[in-house]
């Protein structure tokens, strides 16, 4: 099972760093970049025309979610929030505009291409409130009780451990803190095995967990005030959905080894 993980995993790293080179390559274009392979249910379309001007080309190209994060977390001045997943660093770049300079965004990714492609379009839209950071969304490499808002777009249904990026999410939330995720979410009534005849990980599909189990594995890692709402069909019975929780203010402190 672990093997088999292992080979999930890589195959989702390859995909997504195949992405970014091509969009880096297409920068060098006369024409300029173009948006990687995804229909209309994935990618740059889900950001309205205005978001999308004010970024990078290469940071639109790059984009391969399906929603938009930064539109449902109500992020607001100074707060800390951190992108699990953040590509070429579309979501972590809207929000740093959103937490104005005395806010702070970390973009997380175990993509080594992605995260080349996300500094370069940071310095290309002169963000100074942003960090990117290497490591897998089941281990994130920041102390707890650090962020006030941790969002994602289509990332965590391609986690192979979900109880773990759940754990770590609640981890390094603030008490107070909450989550404002895009993520694709199954009918209770589907099997894995019919998730699967959906899509594959790297179509963002067959990882997708259930409402019902989407909803129990945040309430297990501590979350309260779960809401799961769909916003558009992703395949049949597969949906785009905004997720959201909070940590409570009288969450206990994590445990110290």
């Amino acid at each position: 099972m672990r093997e088999q993980s292992t080979d999930l995993r890589e195959t989702v790293r390859r995909r997504y760093a195949a992405a970014a080179v091509q969009v880096t390559e297409g920068g060098t274009a006369c024409c300029g970049p173009e948006p990687v392979e995804v229909d209309e249910n994935f990618g740059s379309t889900v950001y309205t025309a205005a978001e999308r001007d004010t970024l990078p080309a290469e940071a639109v190209a790059a984009s391969l979610g399906c929603g938009n994060p930064t539109a449902v977390a109500e992020l607001r001045e100074g707060e800390c929030v951190l992108d699990l997943g953040s590509g070429g660093g579309i979501d972590v770049l809207l929000s740093a505009r959103r937490v104005g300079p005395t806010g702070k965004v970390y973009g997380l990714d175990m993509t080594e291409e992605m995260l080349a492609l996300a500094v370069a379009n940071t310095r290309k839209a002169g963000a100074e409130n942003v960090e990117f950071l290497k490591g897998a969304i089941e281990a994130i490499p920041l102390p707890a009780n650090t962020v006030d808002v941790v969002i994602s777009n289509c990332v965590i249904n391609l986690s192979v451990d979900k109880p773990a990026v759940f754990a770590e999410t609640f981890r390094v939330l603030r008490p107070g803190g909450r989550i404002g995720v895009s993520d694709v979410v199954a009918d209770d009534t589907l099997t894995g095995e019919q998730r699967a005849e959906r899509g594959d990980y790297v179509g963002c599909i067959a990882g997708a967990l259930s409402f019902a189990e989407y909803r129990a594995g945040l309430v297990a890692a501590g979350f309260t005030d779960v809401s799961i709402t769909p916003t558009h069909p992703v395949a049949d019975g597969m949906h785009s959905a905004v997720v959201r929780a909070v940590k409570p203010h009288d969450a206990p402190p994590p445990e110290t080894a």
